[in-house]
């Protein structure tokens, strides 16, 4: 029996990074994702593995079965959230694409725009175009035709067509966001204005635990006074210590040892278009570990 459970252990290890992809990339949350995969773990201790004739597909199907289920209930969960709800940062400086063979729904605005579309529009969106699983493979883990999983991607590439710009190059991005910084430390009014673009919106997620904007703030004017507003205070005795998180840059913000928020931008040729405050306590439990 060890010996058979060993082997098993030795399926799901192989397989888990990608598992972890999956369910993050469904539900964006770490611990949520966490937990799909420890029941995943079960479920696959549970079952008689000698007749599974592909255990990477069978783990795959599990996991995102799990994660359709249990986003039905995040979404009702969402609905009550405290002011505006981003994703759970994931530290990705070691593992760029999460699991996947492509970066694609792994960033922030994508994430958000993801929460959009039904759980099965987003699954069949996540295995396409992040794992480059096949319509065939697809429609045997969602359980629809192929044709109607052909016609979930396509409704789910419109959707977020219709929504997102194009991003500009991390090197810019990054460029944008130390620029931000810099003049956020400093409350220049001038400066924030020029790297906004007009339609600008910035998004705090406190989660009701701790004080934040519970109201996204519109507009390349408002929010550069809304961030010049808080400079004095915000940002003293605060390390800024770069890094990557959801395959693009960002800063972690620590005081007294402690990361408070991840910080980061997403910028097209228009300039910065959000930016993107993580400040839920409850969410940075897997990029504290990078603090400075």
């Amino acid at each position: 029996m060890d010996e058979n459970l060993d082997d098993a252990l030795a399926v799901f290890q192989s397989v888990r990074r990608r598992l972890f992809g999956i369910a993050y990339r469904m539900l964006g949350s770490a611990s949520e994702a966490e937990d799909i995969v420890q029941e995943a773990w079960l479920r696959w201790q549970g079952t008689d593995r000698s007749v599974v004739q592909d255990p990477a597909a069978f783990l795959a199907t599990t996991t995102t079965r799990l994660a359709i289920n249990s986003l039905q209930s995040a979404r009702a969960r969402r609905e009550t959230y405290i002011g505006p709800w981003l994703p759970e940062p994931v530290d990705t400086s070691q593992d760029p694409t999460l699991g996947a063979e492509r970066t694609e729904a792994l960033g922030y605005a994508v994430l958000v725009m993801l929460e959009r579309l039904t759980p099965t529009e987003r699954a069949a969106y996540v295995l396409r175009e992040a794992f480059a699983y096949s319509y065939a493979q697809i429609h045997e883990i969602v359980q629809v035709s192929e044709a109607a999983a052909r016609q979930l991607v396509s409704r789910a590439r419109k959707h977020l067509a219709g929504e997102r710009r194009r991003e500009v190059s991390t090197s810019e991005q990054q460029r944008l966001l130390t620029a931000f910084v810099s003049a956020a430390q400093t409350g220049d009014l001038e400066q924030l204005e020029r790297l906004f673009a007009e339609d600008v919106v910035s998004y705090s997620d406190g989660g009701g635990v701790v004080r934040a904007s519970k109201f996204p703030v519109h507009g390349r004017v408002t929010v550069a006074k809304f961030v010049r507003a808080f400079h004095t205070h915000f940002w003293d005795g605060v390390t800024v210590t770069e890094t990557e998180t959801n395959g693009q840059p960002s800063v972690l913000l620590s005081k007294d040892g402690t990361t408070f928020a991840v910080l980061t931008v997403v910028a097209s040729d228009q300039g910065i278009d959000q930016v993107l405050w993580m400040m839920n306590p409850n969410k940075l439990g897997g990029v504290t570990s990078r603090a400075a």
